[in-house]
């Protein structure tokens, strides 16, 4: 009777026993938390740390030169509207009444020759590197300027930008001196004289005041430190 008890009472502990025994061979790492943890490997938090701010620092110099390329772009628009319709009404304005088409035709047909003229030699001329007292031909047909900056005159817009902002104001200088010829002067012999003005008289005092290496451009390898607001030069 004994005997049978004891057996029964193995066969009734057994099946839970097996069980145990199994989970805890196939599950090492629950007796052995130190080795489970040296086993698998951990990200090093200062590696995650420096990659994130590495992201962090690109997204924003992204934002910044976006925004600085707007900025620029939406001034390059505002002083073309100086020019047309800008002054092109204000001159024709000024004149008789049977003159006040031609006078605002000289304006737009400024901004067409200004702007050919400025592609294949005139921002060459006035921001290539050259003499002191004017630009070479470095960059003669626009050759070499794209969307990278240029660190001499703006870090974080391309020099296409750049190059367009300048332009504007190529345009409009001439533009004001045909209020000078108003009247007297013919369509033709003032396309003539702009355009000979423009390469003999801006261009060298643009690469002067702004191209680096200009004589009035001590920022840029110049001699004479200048300031230029917009018209009035201090030296």
């Amino acid at each position: 009777m004994k005997t049978f008890a004891a057996v029964a009472l193995v066969c009734l502990l057994l099946p839970t026993a097996i069980p145990r025994a199994q989970s805890s061979s196939l599950q090492p790492s629950a007796l052995s938390p130190s080795s489970a943890q040296a086993a698998s490997p951990q990200p090093s938090g200062s590696a995650v740390t420096s990659s994130d701010l590495a992201k962090i620092d690109q997204r924003v110099t992204a934002a910044q030169s976006s925004a600085d390329n707007a900025w620029m772009l939406v001034s390059a628009a505002l002083v073309l509207m100086m020019t047309g319709p800008g002054l092109a009404l204000f001159y024709g304005g000024l004149v008789r009444q049977k003159n006040t088409l031609a006078m605002m035709m000289q304006s737009f047909a400024l901004m067409a020759l200004i702007t050919v003229l400025w592609a294949l030699v005139g921002y060459s001329l006035c921001f290539g590197e050259g003499t002191p007292i004017i630009g070479g031909f470095s960059h003669v047909l626009l050759r070499g300027v794209g969307v990278d900056p240029n660190a001499d005159y703006g870090g974080t817009i391309p020099e296409l930008t750049f190059m367009v902002y300048q332009l504007m104001f190529a345009i409009i200088t001439p533009a004001l001196i045909t209020g000078a010829t108003a009247e007297r002067m013919k369509f033709s012999g003032t396309v003539m004289f702009m355009a000979l003005w423009f390469l003999c008289v801006y261009a060298p005092l643009a690469h002067m005041v702004w191209g680096k290496g200009g004589l009035l451009n001590a920022t840029l390898g110049g001699q004479f430190p200048t300031l230029d607001f917009a018209g009035g030069t201090w030296c």
